[in-house]
């Protein structure tokens, strides 16, 4: 479990976008939230990133199938970071937060460091669990803001933007390590994000090419997700969220590499109904194990 400076608690984490921009879930999801099977209470939600002004990307609400494909044992996504942008988030949900019960994660991705501290500065009045400052998204190309010295300053610009506590959300393309360590003592936590086409499925085509390749996760990306999560580990005292959940039993690998909470992503595309049942799962195991001791 990560302890953040405002009190707030993250065990378990719905990834950017998995639980849309309000933590309500995506439309197709409202059925399984109305009948139980999808509990939004049982996350810290992290919204669909947003960006500073609307953004197109790939997305077309019309064709969603097209930036999406189902892989065996994970997702490909080339979505490019569709969002009407931060100031209708503001004005839509951010003034909806009080009265909701759901615990909200900002996250935002900016095009500089000014960007970003802008962005964060504009979250500090919404009553968030904490801000997440998206540095690594595969489905925009590559961007200033990629690299180390850069995430490094755009971070500090967050720190001083915002009250909010930070997570820094990472990528296995990046000099993790050498962001972490300059990190230390600036950031609550470390996320970890999908793996690019390209390093995740080398010398494979992707059914995204025309999108760029997309971001790879879930099973298919634990091979580089994982290994970067327990370099981290290895590296810095910055809590790290674990990624790539697909089956229940990697909730207790993801621990035992050193994850101090445990985020579910792609999952939720593939069976929006499972993430909900491992953590009452999990729950339901540690309940009965201090019973029994």
């Amino acid at each position: 479990m990560i302890e953040l400076p405002n009190g707030h608690r993250l065990e378990y984490v719905a990834a950017s976008g998995a639980l849309a921009f309000d933590g309500r879930g995506w439309w197709w999801e409202w059925p399984l939230r109305w009948c139980g099977l999808l509990d939004p209470s049982k996350f810290a939600i992290v919204i669909k990133t947003v960006t500073r002004r609307p953004r197109r990307g790939n997305l077309r609400w019309s064709r969603p199938w097209e930036v999406v494909r189902l892989l065996k044992g994970g997702v490909v996504n080339a979505i490019g970071l569709t969002n009407p942008g931060i100031a209708w988030w503001c004005r839509t949900v951010g003034t909806q937060v009080p009265k909701r019960s759901y615990r909200l994660i900002g996250s935002i991705y900016g095009e500089s460091p000014e960007e970003i501290a802008e962005m964060a500065s504009m979250l500090d009045t919404v009553p968030l669990v904490a801000v997440e400052v998206n540095c690594s998204c595969p489905n925009v190309g590559a961007r200033a803001v990629s690299q180390t010295e850069a995430i490094l300053a755009a971070m500090e610009g967050a720190r001083q933007a915002t009250q909010h506590p930070l997570i820094a959300k990472l990528s296995v393309a990046h000099d993790y390590c050498a962001i972490a360590r300059g990190l230390q003592g600036k950031v609550s936590a470390i996320a970890i994000n999908s793996v690019p086409w390209a390093m995740a499925c080398q010398g494979a085509e992707s059914p995204l090419a025309q999108f760029g390749g997309g971001g790879v996760s879930g099973r298919a990306a634990q091979l580089y997700t994982w290994r970067m999560l327990q370099e981290l580990v290895d590296v810095t005292s910055i809590p790290v969220i674990g990624p790539s959940v697909w089956t229940y039993e990697d909730i207790g690998r993801l621990r035992r590499l050193g994850a101090r909470a445990i985020s579910f992503g792609s999952i939720f595309l593939r069976y929006p109904w499972r993430p909900t049942a491992y953590v009452r799962r999990e729950q339901r195991e540690h309940s009965c194990a201090r019973m029994r001791g």
